[in-house]
């Protein structure tokens, strides 16, 4: 299975900037394959921001595009979100995502998503 650990969240003023960096743990025979960042505001759905495939190609919300920056380094099995300009709008909690399967303890497991325990992002005006 994967673990996916969050870091980097905090308070910033708006124009600011936050690095956000995940890191995806599991066993020698999984495979870890698109990776993401989503978001969610209270009472709100959680939202895809970013993502990014093996490969690296990515994919950004129309609202982040030009001030986020999704990469990943898959030797280290990290993803990251870099954030400029941050507005308001952008409080939340942000969410690290892993699409991975593959073998664990002599069990397979299907590919699936996998989520981080999230990490608090606050903007103030």
């Amino acid at each position: 299975q994967v673990h996916l650990v969050e870091s980097g969240g905090g308070l910033v003023q708006a124009g600011g900037s936050l690095r956000l960096s995940c890191a995806a743990a599991s066993g020698t025979l999984f495979s870890i394959n698109d990776m993401g960042w989503y978001r969610q505001s209270p009472g709100m759905q959680r939202d895809v921001v970013a993502t990014i495939t093996i490969g690296g190609r990515t994919n950004y919300a129309d609202s982040v595009k030009g001030r986020f920056t999704i990469s990943r380094d898959n030797a280290k099995n990290m993803v990251y979100l870099q954030m400029n300009s941050l507005k308001p709008e952008d409080t939340a909690v942000y969410y690290c995502k892993a699409e991975g399967g593959g073998y664990e303890g002599g069990k397979y497991y299907p590919p699936q998503a996998y989520w981080g325990q999230g990490t608090q992002v606050t903007v103030s005006s």
